[in-house]
């Protein structure tokens, strides 16, 4: 199924929209398809990458019904450049700004993402829990953000991004030798910075979370450290939730041979809660 883009899919969605003058590479444009159900399920992509990721996942929940709206990360699907001129908050306040536009067509709504998509996702269950009837976090960063020494390499980030304005990134990290994520190469270290915010901050609010959950991590996650899905499963206060392993996937998992796990989950989770 073709990326519809933005103005033809829902022209009344800000999230959909491209600003006048900003040239955003096709692969990382805005995407919505509408479904027959009253259910809708709200995607977003990674740290460097783009609405790409999540578009496999959108077209075959779209095949049983479900409508999905997969917005653009400021500062994404553009150039490295312009990673650094965006915060944490810019990004909160883009995926709020989809969810809202996502229950004004739909009765129930539910939110999946990718990596840095997925610490969002935790994000908005922690503060908009009566819009989300359930989330699906897969590879998402809360306790750790890397392994090993990077991980204490992270306290330098707020004095490095001064000196060094970029970073090999962290992009396609997949297992599946014909499968290839549109990412940057590099990352904006201010962006980093920015990260590691977001990250604190749904940690900090971590036991929050109460929506039904299902919790994906890959096994060989050479990006994220996979016990950081161990402890969402742990720390989130849902009744209902579900950690499951990928075992035959790296980091971006929704592109890689586990890829339909995760969409045949999803349906039977959304189908479940949409009842």
């Amino acid at each position: 199924m073709k990326n519809e883009g933005n103005q033809s899919a829902m022209p009344g969605f800000e999230t959909l929209r491209i600003p006048p003058g900003l040239s955003v590479m096709e692969e990382g444009k805005p995407f919505f398809i509408q479904g027959d159900s009253q259910a809708g399920c709200l995607l977003i992509h990674g740290f460097t990458g783009t609405s790409s990721s999540m578009l496999p996942m959108g077209e075959y929940l779209s095949s049983f019904g479900i409508t999905v709206l997969g917005p653009r990360i400021p500062g994404h699907g553009t150039n490295v450049k312009d990673m650094s001129l965006y915060s944490h908050s810019d990004w909160i306040k883009t995926v709020e700004k989809a969810l809202d536009e996502l229950a004004s067509v739909c009765d129930r709504v539910f939110v999946a993402g990718l990596s840095m998509g997925g610490t969002l996702t935790l994000y908005l269950a922690e503060h908009h829990p009566d819009k989300i009837s359930g989330i699906i976090p897969i590879c998402a960063p809360v306790s750790r953000l890397a392994a090993g020494m990077q991980q204490y390499a992270l306290f330098l980030v707020p004095v490095l991004k001064h000196l060094i304005p970029f970073m090999p990134g962290p992009g396609n990290d997949l297992k599946d030798p014909n499968a290839k994520e549109t990412a940057y190469e590099k990352m904006s270290t201010k962006a980093l910075h920015e990260l590691v915010k977001l990250v604190d901050t749904v940690k900090k609010n971590i036991t929050r979370v109460k929506a039904p959950a299902r919790v994906f991590e890959a096994r060989d996650d050479h990006v994220v450290p996979p016990e950081n899905a161990t402890y969402i499963y742990e720390n989130i206060s849902s009744k209902d939730k579900k950690l499951i392993w990928l075992e035959n996937s790296y980091h971006v998992a929704t592109l890689d041979f586990d890829k339909e796990l995760i969409f045949k989950e999803a349906v039977d989770f959304i189908k479940q809660y949409s009842q």
